[in-house]
């Protein structure tokens, strides 16, 4: 006769679970927009200025939900400041200025100016940072979840 083994803890814990599977949404979003932010403000703190319309537009987007408990903010240029963002040359080439800003450009006389990276950096710089604001929101508004 087979005996039937017990792990000590195991029914708190299915409980446990049984209630996570509960937590709203809005604790993975509101976790995923703390991390956002902090990239978000390192973009606009890197970023070049010369009138300041490169750092008023960069925005935090929230993409549509692909998946329950996923949310993903991405640091962009506002797609409504494309009227001032999108330049000409004299020959009539099209430019967008931010990626000129981000990655470089060439010069007239075929130099290079290399690009100031202020949206990379604004994430590698700040990695560890962000994941851990994201687990202290996170942890924070489960716990609150899970008492409520």
């Amino acid at each position: 006769m087979a005996k039937k083994s017990t792990i000590e803890g195991m029914a708190e814990l299915e409980r446990a679970m049984k209630k996570l599977e509960k937590v709203p949404q809005r604790v993975v979003t509101k976790a995923a927009r703390a991390g956002a932010t902090i990239a978000l403000k390192a973009a606009r703190a890197n970023a070049p200025e010369d009138t300041g319309e490169l750092k008023k537009g960069i925005v935090l987007k929230g993409e549509r939900r692909t998946k329950i408990g996923k949310k993903v903010y991405d640091v962009m240029m506002d797609p409504a400041k494309n009227d001032i963002f999108v330049k000409m040359t004299k020959d009539g080439t099209r430019y967008y200025y931010p990626a000129s800003q981000e990655y470089g450009f060439m010069t007239v006389d075929g130099g290079y100016i290399p690009g100031y990276r202020f949206l990379r950096r604004a994430l590698t710089d700040n990695v560890v940072k962000i994941e851990r604001r994201v687990v202290e929101v996170a942890s924070k508004e489960v716990d609150k979840a899970l008492k409520g």
